[in-house]
């Protein structure tokens, strides 16, 4: 084949791609959708994506059926697994998060992938929020402004506070930017920014032996993929050294963190359903924004204040959406 022959061979293909779906749904065929994690099989917000589905009309095991991959937090198994789903012919793969995009997208120029959180265009895989380009599109949710708000909200909480320890994850593209804003905000208080990066869970848990050294000091987690994976565990460290925190998505809150402010990531995963259903009616990823948070909580457990022995302000309290008791 001629260079120019395979090139017009691919620009076929790539326009034809959001096609399969429409024809799944036109001729009864079950669409299929490949579902790539990070990590296990326990993932809280699946629910939230089925229930946007069912919202729109497809029913599992009826017109729609589910391909899952799980990477078991490690992201070196990535690639092997969007390549996976790519050879099983799935014709839409939903990522949760970039780096999980990412493998997709090298795997397969054709098949849509939707990001149901992310920041694709700070990693490449978008080139505009307005106007995708390519065949990743979905929703962004690291929002460096949120970061300086959880500084706010903190301060507010413990106003004779004078340390913040920052958990980061500094490989991540869009964690730099987050970071800085933070730093910022902690400056504007006469907060002392003290930066713990962390790669692995054994990073955290060495941060997390740290951290409560600092007198008068709280925690603030930025959201990346590996703290999400770990929450648990970053959870359960900080009320054994009845450490305040401020986390950056509900998960956190529920499973025993003091603070959360974020945006709703059950929203989120809903909301993707939207793409999805919007491709397999003909819409191109290349054309379909990439949309933005609109509905952000914050989230206070007065169970784990008095578990840390800590009191939450009634003026902070009042603000609070949801409040676990």
């Amino acid at each position: 084949m001629t260079r120019k022959t395979i090139i017009v061979f691919w620009l076929v293909a790539l326009a034809l791609a959001p096609f399969r779906l429409v024809e799944a749904q036109q001729t009864g065929k079950v669409a299929r959708l490949g579902m790539l994690f990070i990590g296990g099989r326990n993932q809280p917000h699946l629910e939230s994506f089925k229930q946007g589905l069912r919202e729109r009309g497809y029913v599992e095991g009826k017109n729609i059926a589910f391909e899952y991959r799980y990477a078991e937090g490690r992201e070196d198994r990535l690639p092997e697994l969007a390549a996976e789903l790519v050879q099983v012919k799935v014709d839409v793969i939903v990522v949760t998060a970039d780096i999980s995009a990412q493998a997709a997208q090298r795997a397969t120029k054709t098949i849509p992938i939707v990001v149901t959180t992310g920041d694709p265009v700070a990693w490449g895989l978008a080139d505009s929020l307005a106007k995708p380009g390519g065949n990743v599109t979905g929703l962004s949710v690291l929002l460096a402004d949120l970061s300086g708000k959880r500084v706010e909200i903190l301060k507010e909480t413990f106003p004779k506070l004078t340390r913040l320890a920052a958990l980061w994850n500094p490989t991540e593209r869009v964690a730099s930017p987050v970071f800085k804003e933070t730093s910022a905000a902690a400056q504007a208080l006469s907060l002392q920014l003290h930066s713990f990066e962390v790669q692995t869970l054994q990073d955290i848990e060495n941060a997390l032996v740290e951290i409560p050294k600092l007198r008068s000091s709280a925690l603030l987690v930025l959201l990346t993929p590996l703290v999400t994976l770990h929450s648990k565990r970053i959870v359960e460290l900080a009320l054994k050294q009845h450490l305040p925190g401020m986390y950056p998505t509900r998960q956190f809150a529920e499973e025993g963190g003091l603070m959360a402010y974020g945006p709703l990531i059950g929203d989120l995963y809903r909301r993707a359903a939207t793409y999805v259903d919007k491709i397999s009616k003909g819409a191109k990823p290349a054309d379909l924004p990439v949309e933005q948070p609109t509905k952000f909580e914050f989230v206070i457990s007065l169970k784990t204040a008095k578990q840390i022995g800590v009191t939450i302000p009634p003026n902070v309290l009042a603000r609070a959406d949801t409040v676990i008791k």
